[in-house]
């Protein structure tokens, strides 16, 4: 085993701290990994604080990793030492059930083995994740990172990039098409350059007026502040799409009535009340509202190589783990353009 430097929250109600960890050596078909760069999801923070129910602690956060394979096992073919890899939400699956067979482990009818705060298939313990210098992970479960990504700024595609690609090619974004983004934070901006880069008008929603010249250096088309009631009735009808990022509590009924005939807003926050949508915004215009969660390894690898290829990175600020607590009031505050990513050389230091 590998005695590895982390950072733990011991429980929901304690800051994150320095510990010590155990990694195992590479099985026959693992990847050993040398964490560079983790970069921090909002839903670290909501599970350190148990806010979802069911934390498993110590808990190490952190499911946005990129580093470079430091040992293969003897049966790895898909890696070499050097590689850089990345590893996103989850770390297993049944493999069997219809849809890991798809390549939809994120839907495995056994339910998914998240990177951290699970509990391992083979009964070994909880999944620690990548708020620590190292992990072992079976190389079905990790992604190529491809050339010309920065590897810092590639970090947060393993989490906000596959959350907003994924809905955009399911629900069939084209060229052309009308895209609204409704809040402009990680999931957003990501949201933004995707929806852009497919070829979309891109229309940014948000409440704070001060995020339009962001909006547009983004890539976005437009700028609209919700916070105008003026703005719902001069933009009715307007949508072919409406990617919704916002977790707090907002109208969908509002948001759905900008969308043009058989328009779909997706829904990727999860508001802590539940919304009443009204029958009468679907049913007149034929809309549809659905949602949507990550990918599997094929569309994450996929999304990494549509980013490569497009030039697309997260907008990020690079921080020492030592920071991390800091990084955890900020976010709660909005206060982050628009993704932290954790040196992980500074665990070591």
């Amino acid at each position: 085993m590998h005695a590895t430097p982390a950072y733990a929250a011991a429980d929901a109600a304690s800051p994150l701290a320095p510990t010590t960890i155990e990694r195992r050596p590479p099985g026959p078909a693992e990847v050993l990994i040398d964490i560079l760069y983790c970069g921090v999801c909002h839903s670290d923070l909501h599970q350190v604080r148990d806010e979802w129910g069911g934390a498993i602690f110590p808990m190490v956060p952190g499911h946005e990793i990129v580093g470079r394979v430091a040992e293969v096992g003897g049966a790895v073919t898909k890696f070499a030492v050097g590689d850089a890899v990345g590893v996103g939400c989850f770390v297993d699956s049944c493999r069997h059930c219809a849809q890991c067979e798809a390549g939809e482990e994120q839907f495995c009818e056994q339910g998914m083995t998240g990177t951290y705060n699970a509990m391992a298939r083979d009964g070994s313990g909880p999944t620690y994740g990548g708020y620590s210098t190292r992990i072992t992970v079976d190389q079905d479960y990790v992604l190529r990172i491809p050339e010309g990504l920065p590897l810092d700024a590639a970090a947060p595609l393993l989490c906000a990039g596959i959350t907003t690609y994924s809905p955009l090619r399911h629900f069939g974004v084209e060229a052309g098409d009308e895209v609204a983004v409704v809040g402009l934070g990680g999931l957003g901006h990501m949201a933004v350059k995707l929806a852009a880069a497919m070829g979309a008008r891109v229309t940014v929603l948000s409440t704070s007026e001060s995020k339009r010249d962001d909006a547009l250096a983004l890539g976005a088309h437009a700028f609209a502040a919700t916070r105008d009631k003026a703005t719902f009735k001069a933009l009715a009808k307007s949508f072919d799409f409406i990617v919704d990022s916002v977790s707090a509590p907002h109208d969908y009924n509002a948001y759905l009535s900008l969308l043009k005939t058989d328009g779909t807003m997706i829904l990727l926050g999860i508001p802590e009340t539940p919304a009443p949508v009204a029958a009468a915004a679907l049913i007149m215009q034929r809309r549809r509202l659905t949602g949507s969660l990550i990918g599997g390894i094929r569309e994450t690898q996929e999304m990494l190589d549509f980013c490569a290829g497009h030039g697309i990175a997260a907008d990020i600020e690079l921080i020492d783990i030592a920071d991390i607590n800091t990084a955890y009031a900020r976010m709660l505050k909005g206060d982050v353009h628009y993704r932290f990513v954790i040196d992980i050389a500074s665990l070591s230091r």
